[in-house]
């Protein structure tokens, strides 16, 4: 039998499992279970279809079987949010789909020390992703209430690692520069300037670039100047300027 059909198994029963729960906690009157066993076996799923996809990093792996995806998003898309898709947060907002996050992250080539700078923390998620990997990371959000409620839950799930702050991202956070990493989460039509600026030397930035037509552009800082090349096509939510 193929993993992913062990996997499909296991769902079933967990859910089989589940709904027995249910039936029992309605008929005494109780509040139904947390699925966590559930979420916890489609997070193992998700993670098998990255490494069926082509992710190879076992690091990026790991970091990504053990973050709750589900905690990110909307409680009303907290069954799909395993699946392989980009889903709708708040503010007209997208958290990325796990490919992307799994295939931008393994370009960052994280060893554990670095510091990560991230514009656009929109739900946290990839916040959360990079400091499972990184040694700290500052995020900046440009809309004020996604800011707070990133604060609030990666704080709740003990990322204390993650700095968190509301912001203009074309800026960057130039009093904690330069970054080892730096990692875009919203696609500016070419690179801003300025945060190539709070690159260190060694060090490498990861972005979606463009308009209508978007690709990854990995930057890679060196002595003797900078290095770009792409990846793949993909489609983020603009980067705009603070209002």
């Amino acid at each position: 039998m193929s993993a992913r059909a062990i996997w499909q198994a296991l769902l079933g029963l967990l859910l089989l499992t589940q709904g027995e729960c249910m039936k029992r906690n309605v008929a005494d009157g109780s509040s139904p279970p947390a699925s966590t066993d559930l979420q916890a076996a489609r997070r193992q799923q998700m993670v098998a279809d990255l490494r069926q996809q082509g992710i190879r990093d076992e690091s990026v792996l790991r970091a990504m079987s053990v973050v709750p995806r589900h905690r990110f998003v909307p409680e009303r898309l907290q069954g799909v949010a395993y699946e392989d898709s980009a889903l709708p947060i708040e503010h007209g907002q997208t958290i990325s789909q796990p490919f992307v996050v799994a295939h931008m992250t393994e370009l960052l080539q994280l060893k554990g020390r670095e510091r990560v700078l991230e514009i656009g923390t929109g739900s946290g998620y990839q916040a959360a992703v990079l400091a499972e990997l990184a040694g700290e990371v500052y995020s900046i959000e440009i809309v004020p209430e996604l800011a707070a409620q990133a604060r609030r839950l990666l704080a709740e799930l003990g990322y204390t690692k993650v700095h968190v702050r509301q912001g203009d991202g074309y800026l960057g956070w130039p009093e904690q520069a330069p970054f080892d990493r730096i990692l875009l989460t919203a696609a500016p039509e070419e690179v801003p300037q300025t945060l190539i600026d709070q690159l260190a030397m060694g060090g490498r930035l990861v972005a979606p670039v463009g308009g209508w037509a978007q690709e990854i552009v990995v930057l890679d800082r060196k002595p003797e100047g900078i290095t770009r090349r792409t990846t793949i096509p993909v489609r983020f939510v603009p980067m705009v300027h603070g209002r």
